[in-house]
């Protein structure tokens, strides 16, 4: 389940649904390094707090540690964290206590991947056949399980909730008994209505995928990318009344693996994402909600394949946070402001090495930032950057 994760980035039905409170640890870190740091080594007048943790049982070996996802209005984080055997979930609250969670009939991993302003949190953890399930925690701690109807039992396949807005409402994706992913709706009340993309292929890997973390905004418009018959990316938009936009970058390859990805949306509508070259290199862009699409690199992006500037977190400004990869194959994070102003910056303790680096997943508001980097030894260690005025 891990690689999976870290990989990247219609019928009214619900399966199954079980509500179980679940017993949690809660407790504060030991003195987390927290500074003032200028990380932005080409706009020093960006001055943050830097916060860097660990969740208490992380493990210390290659691909395990910390791994937040995202971040709430409020500063609270959730994420997961992966030991020697398994990932379990885990929210840091605004003044650093750590609580982890487990859901129900977990035994392959427990995966949060969204956080709601009122402090739910949304994700999928894997059952004994690596059969994937959805989750709802609420604030309280009680977790509510549920599945789409039609996905399916096998290995990889299941339901993976990936987005929750202000309202209560989940989307996401499924993959059916043939490994085809399809979107889906679902309403607080646990109703779900699910959805195709048109021109999504109905081949193994083929289908139409939501993205994670931010991608469902408080009007319930939900971007993604569908995968099509010759497996190539294009990326679509699903208004609130169900109709379905497509649409690809200029430039954007067309080859089995290239194409045009989304990352997230902000409230106004703009989208963010990434679309592959006929290299296979990524570059960012920006879509406003007219269908105008401006295209950015990251200076110093590598132009290989599978390297350059990954699509980004977008919040209500317009600002935008994510990763790029340079020519040795090495992740920097990097913030692009809505005037299309770029700086830079690496967490230090961050790795030099490939696949090393620092990764920013999600910015808020207010302008925090929280991710993870991955040292020399390939462990995992989470940070939070908080803006100075």
């Amino acid at each position: 389940m891990k690689s999976r994760i870290l990989i990247s980035i219609s019928a009214v039905s619900l399966l199954a649904a079980v509500v179980m409170p679940i017993g949690v640890a809660a407790q504060k870190p030991s003195a987390p390094m927290r500074q003032k740091v200028g990380v932005f080594a080409d706009d020093q007048e960006r001055q943050v707090i830097l916060v860097k943790f660990d969740v208490p049982g992380a493990g210390t070996g290659p691909g395990q540690g910390t791994f937040p996802f995202a971040l709430s209005p409020w500063g609270a984080i959730t994420g997961f964290y992966c030991d020697a055997v398994t990932c379990h979930g885990f929210v840091r609250a605004c003044d650093g206590a750590i609580t982890t969670f487990d859901a129900p009939e977990d035994v392959d991993g427990t995966y949060p991947f969204s956080i709601s302003p009122q402090g739910a949190i949304t994700g999928n953890y894997a059952d004994a056949n690596n059969a994937n399930h959805g989750f709802l925690r609420a604030k309280d701690g009680t977790i509510t399980t549920f599945d789409v109807a039609g996905a399916g039992t096998g290995s990889g396949q299941g339901t993976f909730a990936a987005n929750i807005d202000p309202g209560g409402e989940i989307a996401g994706y499924y993959l059916d008994d043939s490994g085809v992913s399809h979107g889906f709706l679902r309403t607080r009340d646990g109703a779900i209505t699910t959805f195709d993309a048109p021109g999504a292929g109905t081949g193994p890997g083929q289908g139409t995928f939501t993205t994670f973390t931010d991608g469902l905004n408080p009007a319930g418009t939900i971007p993604g990318y569908y995968v099509d018959a010759n497996g190539v990316n294009h990326a679509f938009v699903r208004s609130p009344d169900g109709v379905i936009a497509t649409w690809d970058v200029p430039g954007a390859g067309t080859a089995a693996g290239q194409g045009t990805l989304v990352a997230g949306i902000n409230p106004a509508g703009v989208i963010s994402g990434n679309y592959f070259d006929t290299n296979t290199a990524s570059h960012g862009y920006v879509r406003a909600p007219d269908g105008t699409i401006t295209k950015y690199d990251v200076s110093g992006a590598g132009t290989g394949f599978r390297q350059g500037t990954v699509g980004a977190a977008i919040n209500p400004a317009g600002e935008l946070v994510s990763y790029w990869a340079d020519n040795n194959g090495v992740f920097h994070g990097y913030v692009r402001t809505p005037d299309g102003a770029i700086s830079k910056f690496n967490v230090p303790g961050a790795g030099t090495g490939a696949p090393q680096g620092t990764f920013p997943f999600v910015n808020n508001p207010q302008g925090a930032i929280a991710g993870y980097y991955v040292d020399a030894n390939n462990v995992s260690h989470g940070f939070l950057l908080i803006p100075l005025p």
